[in-house]
């Protein structure tokens, strides 16, 4: 197998990230598309030859995912992905709606054109990955899409609470879902909320962001 590919980060507040920065973000990629499965256990060395680096910054990214709830240490074999029960998924979008569909709303009216027109290529990219069937390449673009519009919110710890639950709850319905093409949908919303924004429809922005959550749990409950 060809080594994956660890992505570049956005240099945050003058500062480049580290190399195990950007191999957790790619292991957590990689986790969140399902292509680590939970229960299974992943040695270091294994998933370094996986992406093509070496085994430290990979026993350095899995501890910080430790820390994360994503992981668990295996004394002498790795690290085990954690499983997310269907109680727990429930909760997770209970609470990214009580944060997402008000702060979307609230952004038709406060949000700039151009802030919002600069989401576009991601929102594209987005169903472009769907369609090609890049699992990897739709979560983080995906990620960076939703971030990118609440951060237009002012609220950097909003995000954060986000992520952290993004990060937690894992789409592990992908690949069969992409499989029977129905995530294609999924990847069209957010063009289309992007358009409801810039249109200052606050009904159909939130009608759209509703639906648009309501599939993600769906993404969730797919085995």
């Amino acid at each position: 197998m060809a080594p994956q590919h660890i992505p570049d980060l956005p240099v945050l507040g003058g500062r480049k990230p580290s190399h195990r920065e950007r191999v957790a973000d790619a292991l957590r990629a990689a986790l969140i598309a399902g292509e680590l499965r939970p229960g299974e256990v992943y040695s270091a060395p294994g998933l370094a030859a996986r992406f093509g680096v070496s085994a430290t910054p990979v026993r350095e990214a899995m501890l910080d995912l430790v820390k994360e709830g994503l992981v668990d240490t295996v004394p002498n074999k790795g690290f085990r992905v954690t499983a997310v029960s269907e109680r727990q998924l429930d909760e997770y979008t209970h609470i990214r709606s009580l944060i997402e569909i008000p702060t979307t709303v609230a952004l038709a009216t406060t949000a700039g054109p151009a802030d919002l027109e600069a989401l576009r290529p991601l929102a594209q990219e987005i169903v472009t990955s769907a369609a090609a069937g890049d699992l990897v390449a739709y979560v983080e673009a995906d990620l960076r899409f939703h971030l990118g519009l609440l951060a237009l919110a002012g609220n950097a710890h909003l995000v954060e609470v986000v992520r952290d639950l993004r990060r937690r709850s894992r789409l592990y319905g992908l690949t069969a879902l992409a499989e029977a093409g129905r995530l294609q949908s999924s990847a069209e919303e957010h063009l289309e909320l992007l358009d409801a924004l810039l249109a200052r429809d606050e009904d159909a922005v939130r009608a759209v962001i509703t639906r648009h959550l309501g599939h993600v749990r769906g993404l969730w409950a797919t085995p």
